[in-house]
């Protein structure tokens, strides 16, 4: 009778763990958004193998990177159509150019790359009623619409998602950095925030071990990272730095971000130890799990405005592992202004113990004046 008891407790225990889990805000769009991710990173990588490893491109062709960012576009949109056929999609790419004549080539590549992503076999938490699975290619107008329900313009105020299917168009060529990025806005807050990064070591101590990781944040639930081939989730939180002991993540480009601006921030904070340089979104993610203390990115160019799907799924990363994400200003990244972050000034993402800090280095080194 005790042994019988107490196997129904268990029982009972676990239904409830797992009535809890399902019953979690966001929970089916956080469970379609990862197998999204995972999809859209195996065909990335697939783009890769196929068309830079295997072809001969001349200096500057980036048609690769083309192919691959309609594709997962594709894919991704198939994916949250079926799911949340009422959500807007803010997208970075659209079909225009694929409609036409002279784009037939392009157009049957990324056809049968969507396709061939779509049709992989279900694996564990994927649904067929997403559209995925075997038998369930698309046509050539299906894929070109659901490309196009990228160019919703944004606002204040609803629920969109955002994609953005390659970030780190340069380290995607190079086999090094890139990530496929998903987030889902709610009256411009970011609520989900997924980023997946196939070329990543899954442990930053062991750079030559196994790689492939995607991060995955929902409001109010913490961050975590997971195994691109794998289901256990760890748990992120930001550890502790003092400002002497800060490294910057940046970017690898300096046209991407000032470098010398970095170069005078670091003196006013003394940091020595030498920036962790990398293309993408991944820097969020290694920022989230401690591998720098600092994310920056400081325009190079005048007017420039940043792209809301550069940085939602990352912001919510590094706030939900206990960072601050704002401009150089101080002020909220605002996310209902369009498909840009309007006049936002550059990027600050740090642990709470050390954001002040850096804010006022920045605005320093920059010039900027703090949010009245």
């Amino acid at each position: 009778m005790y042994h019988r008891l107490r196997i129904q407790v268990i029982i009972s225990t676990l239904f409830r763990s797992s009535t809890t889990m399902s019953a979690r805000p966001f929970a089916p769009e956080r469970q379609l958004a990862l197998s999204a991710v995972r999809r859209a990173c195996a065909l990335t990588s697939s783009v890769f193998n196929k068309l830079v490893k295997n072809e001969t491109l001349t200096k500057g062709d980036k048609s690769p990177v083309t192919v691959g960012d309609y594709a997962a576009q594709a894919l991704i949109s198939v994916m949250l159509k079926n799911s949340f056929p009422a959500d807007p999609i803010v997208g970075e790419e659209d079909a225009a150019e694929l409609r036409v004549e002279e784009g037939s080539v392009l157009r049957e590549r990324i056809i049968a790359l969507a396709n061939e992503a779509l049709v992989a076999p279900l694996v564990e938490g994927d649904k067929a009623e997403w559209g995925i699975g075997p038998g369930q290619e698309k046509t050539s107008d299906e894929l070109l619409d659901a490309i196009d329900r990228g160019n919703h313009d944004g606002g204040r105020t609803g629920r969109m998602w955002t994609i953005d299917p390659i970030d780190g168009t340069k380290g995607f060529l190079r086999g090094e950095q890139y990530a496929v990025c998903v987030s889902l806005l709610v009256d411009a807050q970011v609520q989900l925030g997924i980023i997946g990064c196939p070329n990543l070591p899954v442990d930053a101590s062991k750079p030559d071990g196994e790689r492939g990781c995607i991060f995955v944040a929902v409001r109010g639930q913490g961050c975590q990272q997971i195994p691109l081939t794998g289901s256990t989730e760890t748990a992120l939180s930001m550890p502790a730095f003092t400002p002497s002991s800060l490294n910057f993540l940046e970017s690898v480009e300096a046209l991407h971000s000032s470098h010398s601006t970095t170069d005078t921030i670091s003196s006013i904070l003394g940091i020595t130890r030498p920036p962790l340089r990398m293309d993408s979104q991944a820097k969020y993610g290694c920022l989230a799990r401690g591998d720098g203390g600092l994310y920056l990115r400081m325009p190079t160019g005048v007017g420039y405005r940043e792209k809301i799907w550069d940085h939602a799924p990352g912001a919510i990363l590094v706030e939900e592992a206990g960072g601050i994400v704002t401009d150089s200003r101080g002020a909220p990244l605002d996310f209902g202004l369009g498909r840009t972050l309007g006049e936002n000034f550059g990027v600050v993402a740090a642990g709470k113990e050390v954001h002040s800090a850096v804010l006022d280095a920045v605005q320093q080194a920059t010039g900027t004046k703090a949010k009245a």
